[in-house]
């Protein structure tokens, strides 16, 4: 789920116009060995912080079928995520910088979410929102000066985004329909008689007209023993 929502955010900086006028989107650290190797134009994009959203936290469990209808596998409900990123902007003089950081400033603002059409993967096929902040207040993440200073660079200008996504359940197969009736048995009356061979339970047809719901002819039960009067005596 995180590098797919680093695709959509990607896409979304590409649609900007930032990959066309030659600048580079990167999701790198931006330490002070990274900052010396930069020759060209960049927009980092840093993930720093990863947070479960437990409020969102769901139970149960969703039912997955296959094109018969049949029940296939249960599948647990998505766990929401925060994912912030701390966003800067390279050039060789501030003025660029500067300016870069208002496109990418003005291109993430202008969505609550991430747009479906910019969505691969999972987030794609569960089909739910993923929520977009950009510059927030109140972000329940670590400082910018304390990242800064935690990678051994110098503080510089850059954006706080947050994103909320869904990580996709857990899936388990369930067990295959049933296709056979159960077999009802009665118990030998004693030891060492035979068992009878049984009655199959049927789960088709069962309302038929003249059927009882077994395989087959339903078994007469034997009649109870007569009992004898004392004027039936032989003598």
């Amino acid at each position: 789920m995180i590098h797919e929502v680093d695709e959509g955010l990607r896409r979304l900086l590409a649609e900007s116009g930032l990959e066309a006028s030659g600048v580079e989107v990167v999701f790198d650290a931006p330490t002070r060995d990274w900052a010396a190797r930069r020759s060209a134009p960049t927009v980092c994009v840093f993930l720093y912080d990863i947070r479960e959203d437990a409020v969102r936290r769901g139970t149960g469990a969703g039912e997955v079928y296959d094109e018969d209808g049949h029940l296939v596998a249960r599948r647990s409900p998505p766990r929401w995520f925060q994912l912030t990123y701390l966003v800067t902007a390279w050039a060789s003089r501030p003025q660029d910088e500067h300016r870069l950081l208002s496109q990418v400033l003005g291109a993430l603002v202008a969505h609550d979410t991430l747009p479906a059409g910019l969505l691969t993967g999972s987030l794609a096929e569960l089909g739910l929102t993923v929520g977009l902040e950009t510059a927030g207040t109140g972000m329940d993440a670590p400082a910018a000066a304390d990242v800064w200073s935690a990678l051994g660079g110098e503080l510089k200008a850059s954006l706080g985004v947050r994103v909320r996504a869904p990580l996709a359940g857990v899936t388990r197969a369930a067990a295959p329909p049933v296709t056979e009736g159960l077999v009802v048995r009665s118990a030998a009356a004693r030891e060492g008689e035979e068992t009878s061979p049984g009655r199959r339970l049927r789960y088709t047809e069962a309302t038929d007209p003249g059927r009882d719901g077994f395989t087959g002819p339903r078994e007469r039960p034997p009649a109870p023993a007569r009992r004898r009067r004392r004027g039936d005596r032989q003598a």
